[in-house]
């Protein structure tokens, strides 16, 4: 598509990219300011438009940088007022015969785009007459801004054919619209691909900001290593193209990558250091991997460079703290934000709750939120219905989901769908869960499905679980863990013939399942452990792990849940096979290489199978250590042979 839209151009050098400056001292012929002209422009400044416009009034001539002043408070006032005085501004443009000028033009429409208003934009771009590059780049921003990526191929077409040649800021807006909300995933990789090979063509691929918005492009399109490429051909990184990468990673669930790239970012120096988006996304990869080590000295780092009174920063640290298990310093730096607190900074601590199964602390919260007058969002129902789901509270959660569009003005989507289904399935509802799926006015999706099939596998299902597997297998034929999940429930049934259908299946298909991955923070290392299913018992945390497991099973009675093997084997095999799991190595590494009295934190990319909990539980009470797991669902807390979840999870 961008090759037919540009071909016709390919034969022209890149556009020079003027400033701003030059291109208002050609459009308008510079005159003497009048004093009327300096005090509009000086009331524009300190934010008195209404003043402002009262002195226009009184000024026969007002001069090109006079209307760009007023446009640009009309703006920057962003509220329901400007709307009328920008209409003042442009009627007063009109009757002084400046609105054909390109300069103010661009102005008028980055107004307009900031307001809100991409009717009006458009209606400007449309009745400019004279399109220079700086019209054109002003009205795909607006459409890019405004998650119109299908509105701005057909402009680029147009662009083309009234003969401008794209520089390197249309590029950026052009990669934007690729990966807006409503364009389809394999479009928009085949569309950021062209946009890339055009700017490689006309030599603007190694423009900063130009490879900068690849690396955030293909960073939203999981395409990594295209994304890595890309920065690593970038001669002179700045601030914006290192936070790009580390947002990359840390989007992406490469936390490990993520800090690595922040610790060679600092040592460069002045010439690349942090600004808040850096810290963010950092602070994102420290919570991925429950680092809290690592993000106690991102947090230090915050402090010094004075970054912790800017409030994305503060709810990256109330979310990486409870991400990392400490709810009370997540609360502390919750109630030191104080009344600049957000929506987002709400929604972290009720998500932090939630994920402790913290359902109680978690509603208190939402009352209080209320009370301040913070109106909520889509996700902080998710969180809510997740505390419900994760604490049993089966009436709180109906109570909420039924006040979400009543009271709050909020639609339910899939993923509240999802949660409601989660948390009637485990409390052993499945019949009112299946209904809510049924009852849906949006098309249920994979979310949704996938949560009424965790809810058989933990009431061992088989028949409703096939029936969620037909439509998963149709919404997602090359998601392994489907068919592992379902697979699991017919090996808990001893249906074996079943398991080994399901087990041709994936391989028909080429499908492997997700191999389980732990994560443990030593000092400040964190290590990565992968499942060892099969491998020989050699192993130096193999071995501490078969020992221990025969102490336990002597002295307190452990007993191996083989139930979570899908292999047909005698016993030993099973046990041998649930030794390897990916926790119990980092569990084993954790307790050889740390003191006594340290708690032991783990992250689990799975959910922890029925026996690692078992397991964790019986080493929590033969070692008297506290050890904290953190899997894809919630947070356990092991101390003394009882976890925090009770055993509901």
């Amino acid at each position: 598509m961008w090759a037919s839209c540009c071909s016709h151009l390919h034969h022209r050098p890149p556009l020079v990219y003027q400033s701003p400056h030059l291109l208002r001292a050609s459009a308008v012929s510079p005159s003497k300011p009048t004093s009327q002209n300096r005090a509009i422009q000086s009331l524009c400044l300190r934010g008195q438009l209404r003043q402002a416009l009262l002195l226009l009034d009184r000024e026969p001539a007002p001069s090109q940088r006079t209307f760009e002043a007023l446009i640009l408070s009309c703006a920057r006032h962003g509220d329901p007022e400007s709307s009328s005085l920008s209409s003042l501004v442009y009627r007063r443009l009109v009757h002084e015969g400046l609105d054909q000028d390109p300069f103010l033009r661009t102005r008028l429409i980055e107004m307009y785009s900031q307001l809100g208003s991409l009717s009006d934009a458009r209606h400007v771009f449309d009745e400019t007459r004279d399109r220079t590059i700086f019209v054109w780049n002003a009205i795909l921003r607006a459409l890019a801004m405004a998650d119109c990526g299908e509105e701005v191929f057909p402009l680029l077409r147009k662009m083309g054919e009234e003969g401008n040649q794209p520089d390197s800021f249309t590029l950026t807006c052009v990669l934007k619209a690729c990966v807006a909300r409503s364009s389809r995933a394999d479009l928009a990789s085949a569309r950021v691909k062209q946009v890339h090979a055009f700017a490689v063509r006309q030599g603007l691929s190694s423009r900063v900001h130009v490879a900068t918005a690849l690396v955030d492009v293909y960073a939203k399109l999981g395409e990594l290593a295209l994304a890595q490429a890309v920065f690593e051909g970038i001669p002179e990184k700045n601030v914006v193209s290192w936070s790009a990468m580390i947002g990359c990673y840390a989007r992406n669930e490469m936390g490990f990558e993520a800090i690595e790239l922040f610790r060679e970012m600092v040592g460069c120096g002045e010439a690349a250091a942090p600004n808040p988006v850096t810290m963010v996304a950092v602070l994102q990869a420290c919570g991925s991997l429950a680092a809290l080590e690592q993000g106690r000295a991102v947090h230090g780092f915050v402090l010094r460079q004075r970054l912790d009174g800017i409030l994305p920063v503060g709810n990256a640290l109330i979310a990486m703290y409870a991400r990392c298990g400490r709810l009370d310093a997540a609360r502390r730096t919750f109630t030191a934000i104080g009344a600049r607190r957000d929506v987002v900074s709400w929604n972290s601590l009720i998500a932090g709750c939630a994920a402790h199964g913290l359902g109680g602390d978690a509603l208190r919260l939402f009352e209080e939120m209320l009370s301040a007058g913070v109106q909520p969002s889509s996700l902080t129902f998710v969180s809510l219905l997740g505390a419900c789901s994760h604490g049993g509270l089966v009436e709180e959660g109906r109570r909420i989901f039924n006040s979400m569009a009543s009271k709050h003005g909020v639609a339910p989507q899939a993923e509240h769908h999802a949660c409601m289904v989660d948390m009637l399935g485990r409390a052993g509802e499945l019949e009112a869960a299946a209904r809510v799926v049924e009852e849906m006015r949006i098309e249920p999706g994979p979310t949704v499905w996938g949560a009424l099939l965790g809810a058989c596998r933990i009431h061992s299902q088989v028949e409703l679980a096939e029936r969620a597997c037909a439509r998963l297998f149709k919404l997602e034929p090359c998601n392994a863990g489907n068919y592992a999940v379902l697979a699991g429930i017919y090996a808990g049934a001893g249906l074996w013939p079943e398991v080994a259908r399901v087990r041709k299946m994936m391989e028909a298909k080429a499908l492997v399942k997700l191999p389980g991955r732990s994560w443990i923070e030593i000092g400040r290392h964190a290590l990565l452990f992968v499942a060892a299913e099969g491998n020989s018992q050699g192993d130096q945390l193999q071995t501490f792990v078969c020992k221990l497991a025969a102490e336990m099973k002597s002295s307190v009675g452990y007993v191996p849940e083989t139930r979570a093997v899908i292999y047909d084997l005698r016993e030993e095999e099973k046990e041998r096979i649930l030794l390897g799991h990916s926790e119990k190595l980092a569990l084993a590494f954790g307790l050889i290489n740390s003191g006594p009295g340290e708690v032991i934190r783990i992250t689990k990319n799975l959910r922890l199978c029925e026996d690692c909990h078992s397991f964790t539980k019986f080493v929590s009470k033969f070692t008297k250590r506290e050890i904290l797991v953190r899997d894809v669902n919630r947070f356990h807390h092991f101390r003394d042979g009882q976890c925090s979840c009770c055993d509901y999870w």
